[in-house]
């Protein structure tokens, strides 16, 4: 046994004994690590038992576990666990790395295999110390090999925030705490402004040590991978935060995270079109995953933007060009139609079929590009689509790889392999807004002199000119006129909806400005453009920035 830990036999059982607490042990010795062989006569066959572990053997498990670990004994803790390995060195550490000791544990009344529990604690470290309080829950389940009952290894176990390769540590906090200001100099912080509790604690990583603050005395989830922010959990000793300016504005940003709260899965970003500076981000829910800088998805007709570029750009189209829009269209054997197999009349112009996101009239002009690959360029040389976006925190900056045939078709419509984000769409609509390119930034790129991403051509002003008249005709008496007609100023916009997976109900995808700002949203499974999203990028844009 380790940890000092001693076996004892009492009236035929098995104990193991460490720190003056005696708990039943389940399979302590010839173990596998995690449900090894369980104690029997040398001549028996031990009975593996199957089935779910019954309220009994439940409890117990629960209690044995809960009894080591109180005890400071990762162990014996451990054994009573179904994967060892893995389970000793985090509950090691939560004494020894993060100092966390007098640790009472308090189950509640089990449902099914499922045990719910308080921990209550004391962190000391450096002459300072404070409680600890949390709640999490285990399960137990059976060992596969042996039938024993144990308890269902999983990081969060310990802590619920805690994950796979993660660290609980106690310390000198690794970057000082900061105070966070947006543009005009207004104090940003998460209790305020919730969606920005992750893009805080990564900005505090990455620039704390050179914001002019010191360093507190912090417990702390160090970040398994590279990149991603530590989770404080605890502060034993304040130090002093140093101020860090952002490009964000407050009233963008409160606007953004009302607007998210009233449709669940719900992500929008907004950016400054002349600058490319980042206004808002806001998510619903607020995960350490931010989906709106992060996430990877079709952004449908939204996309349309680059496509109606495209098209300008090569002179086979202009915005009060007659361009056919009928119900369906085929390219290369894939076959494509409108939403609900709308039809144009005859005459039409390319104005009305952006405006009413007509597909047909973009899929038909893909062979007068003469290169199926066209769209993924003019993505990458215009809009800046795929280059390395040095924001100041860690995104994804949208992807439109060179297809051929019918998967490049499905692309011009915002479908097939597009992979967009909000942060990404409200790019695009910056940049259309203005004809030039500009990376979007958090920080301000003098804050440490990082590169900027730039794209090899602007647009020139004539198909600017054009864009921002087909995006005016979409938010005057087009797919998005409802959505926008509370919004002021200079306006324009572009609907889209996007069916990923075979979901029954689309995404609802929508991205505007207004004057010198720009906003993208996505609701999942919101249904049509105007219908869920536009709302959110309408409240965004009202507030202005």
């Amino acid at each position: 046994m380790r940890s000092g830990a001693k076996v004892a036999v009492v009236g035929g059982v098995f104990v193991l004994v460490a720190g003056g607490v005696g708990y039943g042990a389940y399979g302590m010795l010839g173990g596998d690590g995690g449900g090894g062989g369980g104690i029997a006569s040398q001549n028996a066959t031990p009975e593996v038992r199957t089935g779910p572990p019954s309220a009994e053997e439940t409890a117990e498990t629960a209690q044995g576990f809960f009894d080591a670990w109180a005890a400071g004994d990762a162990a014996g803790a451990a054994l009573l666990t179904n994967n060892e390995a893995e389970a000793e060195p985090v509950l090691t550490s939560y004494g020894e790395a993060a100092h966390i000791g007098k640790v009472k544990i308090t189950p509640g009344p089990a449902v099914g295999t499922k045990v719910p529990y308080t921990v209550s604690a004391t962190v000391a470290f450096g002459g300072k110390s404070k409680p600890l309080t949390y709640a999490s829950e285990l399960t137990v389940v059976r060992g596969l090999t042996t039938g024993k009952a144990l308890v269902d290894w999983e990081p969060t176990v310990v802590h619920p925030k805690l994950t796979k390769g993660a660290t609980l540590r106690t310390g000198e906090s690794s970057a000082p705490q900061i105070e966070a200001v947006d543009h005009n100099g207004a104090v940003l912080t998460k209790e305020k402004y919730p969606s920005l509790g992750p893009i805080l604690e990564t900005l505090r990583q990455k620039y704390g040590a050179v914001s002019g603050g010191s360093p507190g005395i912090e417990t702390w989830i160090e970040a398994a991978e590279d990149g991603q922010p530590d989770t404080t959990l605890l502060t034993l000793a304040k130090g002093t935060p140093g101020k860090l300016q952002t490009t964000l504005d407050a009233g963008a940003q409160a606007a953004a995270e009302r607007a998210v709260k009233k449709y669940a899965q719900s992500s929008v970003v907004a950016v400054k079109p002349s600058t490319g500076a980042i206004r808002a981000v806001a998510n619903n829910p607020v995960t350490e995953f931010n989906v709106a800088l992060q996430g990877k998805q079709a952004p449908g007709s939204t996309l349309k933007i680059v496509t109606a570029a495209l098209l300008l750009e090569k002179g086979l189209v202009t915005a009060d060009g007659v361009t056919e829009c009928p119900k369906e269209a085929m390219y290369q054997g894939r076959s494509f139609h409108n939403l609900k197999h709308f039809a144009l009349p005859e005459g039409s112009t390319f104005t009305q079929s952006f405006a009413r996101s007509c597909n047909t009239a973009l899929i038909k002009l893909i062979d007068d590009t003469k290169d199926d690959a066209a769209l993924a360029k003019e993505a990458r040389d215009v809009f800046g689509i795929g280059l390395d976006w040095k924001t100041g925190v860690v995104t994804t900056d949208g992807s439109v790889p060179e297809e051929v045939g019918g998967e490049a078709a499905a692309q011009y419509i915002g479908q097939g392999t597009v992979q967009m984000n909000v942060l990404n769409m409200a790019s695009i609509t910056a940049t259309a807004r203005t004809g030039t390119f500009r990376q979007p930034v958090i920080v301000p790129q003098s804050l440490d002199d990082r590169p900027l991403a730039t794209a090899a051509r602007s647009l020139s002003p004539a198909v600017t000119q054009q864009l921002n008249t087909m995006m005016r005709a979409t938010a005057a008496w087009g797919t998005g006129a409802r959505s926008m007609a509370t919004v002021g100023g200079d306006k324009g916009a572009k609907t889209g909806s996007a069916e990923v997976d075979g979901q029954e109900t689309s995404n609802s995808w929508f991205t505007g400005f207004s004057n010198d700002l720009a906003a993208a949203a996505v609701v999942q499974t919101g249904g049509h453009g105007g219908d869920a999203a536009g709302p959110v990028v309408a409240e965004v844009l009202r507030a202005g920035g």
